[in-house]
């Protein structure tokens, strides 16, 4: 057995043809439709980039504990699993966030891997004297001068880091496709900002913009004009457009060497993104609306061979690790949470009626697949919130060590139900930082309830006394199920 992962970072489901995108071109998604069973009901779990990579690895919610950070010694990862077990396992990717203090333990979980170098603030070249910044729309790029470093060393697309990161992984086909019990991980951090992509991407949105260099939005409200956004939006696409291509290389090559018989293959992502949609750019300062919660998600199981099919069940990325082991014929760790999607695939069968989802410090929000909900703290101090961990690096700048003023409030926790008997560090999450990095979801509301049958683009909440204390009681639950820490209840007055 054999099983390819195809990760993309920041896919926008509303970009892609499958999902009802008439002006995106991306043909080989399209045809990805047909081999495979589409997943209209995808969500993420723990948000965003690392904690999203730990559920892929542990196939259990993580953000109620701890924001980004690394795998932790207590955890189940399935690439480590299956390495164990005589699968050999395979990273390719251009994702630098794996090397760095906040997530330097998921690529040696792997029997080997090969890095690409230069994505948005990579620290790859040198240049003392300072690189040159185009006049930008905000100051995002501004804030990352390594980027213009490394664009100055991407000449062509072949130098481009998302092209070197297919080349390496169809390297790994060609010289194993032969081979039997592997798994090959392939990850590519576009189409995330920066909207970096090749002229002849590009090309493909013509339009007259005569507006500053902008292809790196900003975390915030929208500040810019129409014109400004719906440039951002086309740069955005041709990265999309690029992402499709490389794409269509994975699909070639398994036509060409009859991949389909044996081998399993999952495209799938970690989050959406905010392109001027609810009058915001990006993700994580604003609540997890649709355009970031709901993931697209593709898989083709050779067991069953159903294809061009779509999948309505509610499903999440805390399933994959479970369906990767399951596919191997590996029990799964008691600790996992998700749900291997075998019998999903093949005939729809639920695996679960309500969905959690969230950010460590930020909303927790639960989902039916139709009404959504988002419940942020009780008080603007967004206290108390504590980090349990045994690694103490994060996301902070440089993505690097917790805060000292954080690590003096260390205390020794008792351990959780999936920490394996082990006691964890306690630290007060607020401490040195009161406005706490995603407390500003909070001006949005604390309690949001919105029915995507009939508003689809959320934009009118719900009054609805009934659903939203049916949705609590199940959060309640899955909080629980998670083993959530006690003050996460108190927090959001849930207690």
């Amino acid at each position: 057995m054999k099983a390819i992962m195809l990760m993309f970072d920041s896919l926008n489901r509303r970009m892609l043809p499958p999902y009802g995108s008439d002006w995106v071109h991306a043909p080989n998604f399209s045809r990805l439709a047909e081999k495979t069973v589409t997943f209209d009901n995808c969500y993420v779990g723990s948000m965003p980039c690392m904690p999203a990579r730990r559920e892929l690895h542990t196939g259990r919610y993580n953000f109620l504990h701890r924001s980004w950070g690394p795998i932790e010694p207590f955890d189940d990862s399935m690439p480590e699993i299956l390495k164990n077990q005589g699968v050999y396992t395979h990273l390719v990717t251009d994702h630098y966030h794996y090397w760095e203090d906040g997530g330097a333990t998921y690529h040696s979980r792997y029997n080997s891997y090969e890095f690409s170098r230069g994505q948005e603030a990579d620290p790859w070249k040198a240049d003392v004297k300072g690189p040159h910044i185009p006049e930008t729309v905000n100051d995002t790029g501004i804030a990352h001068p390594y980027n213009w470093v490394n664009r100055k060393y991407i000449k062509n697309e072949e130098d481009h880091y998302q092209a070197i990161t297919f080349h390496n992984g169809l390297e790994f086909l060609e010289n194993n496709y032969e081979e039997d019990n592997w798994f090959l991980h392939i990850e590519t951090f576009d189409p995330h900002e920066p909207y970096f992509a090749p002229q002849k991407y590009r090309d493909l949105y013509p339009h007259d913009y005569h507006g500053k260099h902008f292809d790196w939005p900003p975390y915030r409200h929208v500040e810019e004009s129409d014109e400004e956004v719906l440039h951002c939006r086309y740069e955005s696409a041709a990265l999309h457009s690029m992402c499709d291509h490389y794409l269509g290389k994975i699909l070639d090559f398994m036509d060409e060497h009859q991949m389909w018989d044996d081998t399993m293959l999952i495209i799938n992502t970690d989050h959406g993104f905010l392109l001027g949609e609810h009058g915001c750019w990006a993700k994580c300062w604003a609540p997890f609306y649709d355009e970031v919660a709901h993931t697209p998600l593709f898989i083709w199981d050779p067991r069953c061979q159903k294809k061009n099919q779509r999948c309505n069940q509610l499903v999440q990325t805390i399933d994959l690790a479970p369906t990767l082991l399951d596919f191997f014929n590996m029990n799964l760790p008691k600790d996992m949470q998700g749900k291997s999607l075998r019998d999903t695939i093949a005939s729809n069968t639920p695996v679960r009626e309500y969905a959690l989802f969230g950010m460590h410090g930020g909303h927790v929000n639960c989902t039916d697949g139709r009404y959504v909900y988002m419940r942020g703290p009780l008080n603007a101090a967004n206290s108390p919130l504590y980090e349990y961990t045994l690694m103490p690096t994060c996301h902070g700048a440089g993505r690097a060590f917790i805060r000292h003023e954080e690590l003096e409030t260390l205390e020794l926790a008792k351990p959780f139900s999936f920490t394996k008997g082990l006691q964890t560090m306690k630290m007060d999450a607020l401490t040195g930082n009161e406005n706490y990095r995603y407390s500003n979801q909070l001006q949005f509301g604390n309690r949001l309830l919105y029915d995507l049958a009939s508003d689809p683009q959320q934009q009118n909440p719900l009054d609805n006394l009934v659903i939203e204390n049916e949705i609590i009681q199940q959060m309640i639950q899955l909080m629980k199920e998670n083993d959530a820490p006690k003050e996460q209840f108190q927090r959001l007055g849930l207690d």
